[in-house]
């Protein structure tokens, strides 16, 4: 599935969860629905501090675009 797919499908995916809660449904997994990349839509990997995943991270950290991240060496 292509990047914007899956953009879009966690934001449907999102709605979908927060009007079933509206309506008094209890979701079965509630952490897929909020515990996932917003730029690539990944559930595994995912840092709660940035809302991306690992691979996300580790791709907008080295291009400079995630500022107070440098790469570390010692």
């Amino acid at each position: 599935m292509a990047r914007k797919a899956l953009k879009v499908k966690t934001a449907r995916l999102k709605q979908e969860f927060l009007k079933a809660l509206a309506a008094g449904k209890k979701p079965n997994h509630p952490t897929k629905v909020y515990n996932r990349c917003q730029l690539c839509g990944r559930i595994g990997g995912f840092m709660r501090k940035f809302e991306m995943c690992r691979i996300c991270f580790r791709e907008h950290a080295r291009e400079g675009k995630i500022m107070g991240v440098k790469k570390s060496s010692w």
